[in-house]
């Protein structure tokens, strides 16, 4: 395909990608000269001329949206056997590169996302499209930060009964509503459903159901309650974990009613924390069609065994008696292990997950490693040391012994060799100063330390030894890898002026920062309305990713037109007084007076004090003027 050219303008130049419904190509359209998204319906949906017919009438509504959040459509055509949308080309990265990269993503980041998503969508209900797609793959985010939504592919008019309507559902299984995997008539609230799985994906970085096959996915969003997202991830705020499953309620009429309340909701979250919200693998995530037929089989599948159960009850009966004696001997002798295996179960091998380190300093190491492992412990010998203890001791444990432990751990033991040199202790992914001590017992002094960064180990461990446990090298020292934490990254902040604060934080994310506080300044240009005015860490910087960047944007005030006549004593500051609130000092008449303490004082002013005129206005001043007598 690459070369042809679709109705005499689009020359498809490269393949982005693949969809369950489309290819899409990156083409140059010959008469604009610039470069578009060419969408090619693929055949199976080609040759289905009532679904094409329909398709192109809703593509074409599509087409008269336009957003800063939606991928313009610009053009509805077919070129043979070959049928397209020609979209506005944007470059950035998919919403689901993102998520593979980073694998979730904060509240905050999430949020940003969101809700950009749910402007777009805001603006499709208000025209009456529905999108019906909405996931991951079908958003692109920017280098700007900028969200776009696309695929409005199997859109359709709310007021229009068409593509769903049938014994086919379209969507992408794990984030259809329960109303598409029924096959039943949708409208806005089935977008509300799908930006909340979307938004549960964000934050715990999975989907809330999830099957073999787009059928059985189906059948969960119809039939299974959701995992609570903050049981997941317990960074979730309780009230974004509120909105997300108000979102994903089975009913609509449980869901948010309209985008809109929930954009507002999830604006104020960002604010505030605490807000208390109102209860009322890629095929697979590919766009398919799918058969009601085959979901309703599925249902019937479930529910057969109920049916054959209560067949295979009435055979039972008959034999019941003859087996009355031997169940009562069955359960009698279930209940006697059950008790006992409950008594072992309480008494250390179940319960809160926590154990105490057993008393073992003393014993010999096989009778210590029965000890442990019947507290469900991992029992680990560290190394040997000299000793007067016979040969096999448990010398001393880590942890110490009567630690509080979660079941599993390791308990490392320094067991006695006797009086001949002890083998090198292994001290790998212990605490620094413990194996400093268990080296220095074992007969060895601590060599080199060095640090390193660990993304798996905690600051203080050991990450290597060298020479390790395993050695038969003659040594008398051991070096040691220690682990400084977490390597620290660093981030470039970007420039954020004259981008909305939304904007803004998507741009962060990017960048691996986040926004802080938000400030206003007014301003009486409103080309510059709700855009950056200043950051609190100017651009180009290198920071510690995370940190917050905190902004001041404006706030449009109209221009103040009119101001009030100041009150003017004396003549002399007159001008300045004027001045300072916009206006000018017209005529200024002395009135000749011979009472020097009159000199230079205000007789009027037109127009009078208090008066509103327009800024640059003039005002009169008559003033007295001494003058002695006789002159």
């Amino acid at each position: 395909m690459i070369g042809r050219v679709l109705g005499n303008r689009y020359e498809l130049v490269e393949k982005l990608g693949e969809g369950g419904m489309a290819t899409v190509y990156k083409a140059k359209c010959q008469i604009l000269n610039r470069y578009v998204s060419v969408k090619i319906l693929k055949r199976e949906y080609s040759s289905d001329e009532e679904f094409l017919k329909k398709f192109k009438r809703e593509a074409t509504a599509v087409a008269s949206l336009s957003d800063n959040n939606i991928v313009n459509v610009y053009d509805v055509g077919s070129d043979g056997d070959i049928n397209y949308i020609v979209m506005e080309y944007v470059q950035g990265k998919s919403l689901k590169e993102i998520l593979n990269e980073k694998g979730k993503l904060t509240t905050d980041q999430a949020l940003a996302i969101a809700i950009q998503i749910g402007k777009a969508l805001e603006h499709a209900h208000k025209n009456n499209i529905i999108h019906r797609d909405i996931k991951p793959h079908n958003v692109i985010v920017t280098a700007d930060g900028v969200v776009k939504v696309t695929d409005f592919g199997i859109a359709k008019s709310s007021d229009s009964a068409t593509i769903t309507n049938s014994s086919k559902v379209l969507g992408s299984a794990h984030y259809f509503s329960p109303e598409q995997a029924k096959g039943n008539v949708v409208d806005n609230r089935t977008d509300i459903y799908s930006l909340g799985i979307l938004l549960y994906e964000l934050v715990t970085g999975r989907v809330p159901f999830d099957a073999e096959s787009p059928v059985s996915v189906a059948l969960k969003h119809i039939q299974e309650p959701p995992v609570p997202p903050k049981e997941l991830n317990e960074n979730i705020p309780d009230a974004l974990n509120k909105l997300i499953m108000k979102a994903i309620e089975k009913e609509p009429f449980r869901r948010y009613q309209n985008v809109s309340d929930m954009v507002a909701d999830m604006r104020a979250i960002q604010q505030n924390k605490d807000l208390r919200i109102a209860v009322n693998d890629f095929e697979q995530d590919a766009t398919r069609v799918l058969d009601v037929r085959e979901i309703n089989s599925k249902l019937k599948q479930e529910q057969q065994p109920v049916v054959e159960k209560r067949s295979e009850r009435n055979k039972n009966n008959r034999n019941r008696n003859k087996k009355k004696i031997m169940i009562a001997a069955i359960l009698i002798l279930l209940a006697v292990v059950g008790s006992v295996g409950g008594y072992f179960a309480f008494s250390g091998l179940s319960g809160s997950g926590e154990t105490t380190v057993p008393s073992i300093v003393g014993m010999k190491q096989d009778e210590a490693k029965t000890l442990v492992e019947s507290k469900n412990l991992k029992f680990v010998v560290a190394g040997t040391e000299k000793s007067t203890e016979p040969e096999g001791t448990v010398l001393r444990c880590y942890p110490d012994v009567g630690t509080k432990v979660k079941t599993n751990t390791e308990v490392r033991v320094s067991v006695s060799g006797g009086s001949k040199t002890s083998s090198i202790p292994n001290v790998e992914n212990m605490e620094i100063n413990a194996a400093k001590q268990i080296i220095t017992d074992a007969g060895y002094k601590v060599g080199t330390i060095t640090y390193q960064a660990s993304s798996s180990l905690q600051k203080d461990y050991i990450i290597s030894q060298s020479p390790d446990a395993t050695s038969t090298a003659a040594a008398t020292t051991i070096d040691l890898v220690v682990s400084s934490g977490p390597e620290q990254k660093y981030a470039t902040v970007p420039d954020l002026h004259g981008k909305t604060v939304e904007q803004a934080s998507a741009l962060l994310i990017n960048a691996g920062l986040k926004l802080g506080s938000t400030g206003t300044a007014t301003t009486d240009n409103v080309a510059l309305k709700d855009t950056i005015k200043s950051q609190s860490i100017d651009p180009g910087q290198k920071v510690t990713e995370g940190t917050a960047i905190s902004v001041t944007y404006y706030v449009y005030q109209a221009a103040v037109t009119q101001v009030a006549v100041p009150s003017i004593q004396y003549i002399d500051g007159a001008d300045a007084q004027l001045d300072a609130v916009g206006l000018v000092l017209g005529k200024a008449t002395p009135q000749r007076t011979n009472d020097e303490s009159l000199d230079g004082k205000v007789i009027s002013i037109s127009p009078a004090a208090g008066t509103m005129v327009d800024k640059g206005s003039k005002v009169d001043i008559v003033y007295y003027e001494y003058k002695a007598s006789g002159n």
